[in-house]
């Protein structure tokens, strides 16, 4: 087996762990939103799942990307390259700025005013809209990993 295969296999399989991860989200949210008292723990636990093992498993896609492609002879400019590099850095971008913010101002309100409070579905709101910019950025990334497109 080769080192690009064995690369390829780690890059795939931390695609789901993050991918898979971020998508549990909003389950935990509607969970959450179902049973309020249980709110602060799922709120944690999603920022937990963020940080370390959703952000872990990004920052490594991003080495093993990096990595394939000289030991895969591959052009980095190749058009369906150069876009996931493009994507992942707004992905970041958004991920970092937009979710990560807003996720710690949600839980600020969760544990002050409380999860009535304006204050929190305001919160509660600004990380939906970014988690969900973050998402669809990432499946489109995915996409153009996985069809490499000729009409880049």
């Amino acid at each position: 087996m080769s080192l690009y295969l064995i690369l390829k296999f780690v890059h795939v399989v931390l695609a789901i762990i993050a991918v898979g991860a971020n998508a549990t989200y909003g389950v935990w949210l509607a969970l959450g939103a179902r049973e309020p008292q249980h709110l602060r723990i799922l709120l944690r636990g999603i920022q937990f799942l963020d940080r370390r093992i959703a952000n872990p498993a990004y920052g490594l896609l991003l080495l093993t990307g990096l990595a394939m492609v000289p030991v895969g002879h591959l052009n980095a400019r190749t058009p369906w390259i150069t876009v996931a590099m493009i994507l992942f850095v707004v992905a970041v971008a958004v991920g970092v700025v937009g979710f990560g913010r807003a996720m710690e101002r949600q839980i600020r309100a969760a544990d002050g005013p409380g999860p009535t409070s304006d204050a929190y579905r305001r919160a509660a709101s600004g990380a939906r809209t970014w988690g969900l910019v973050f998402m669809i950025i990432v499946l489109v990334l995915v996409f153009d990993m996985v069809t490499k497109p000729a009409w880049w």
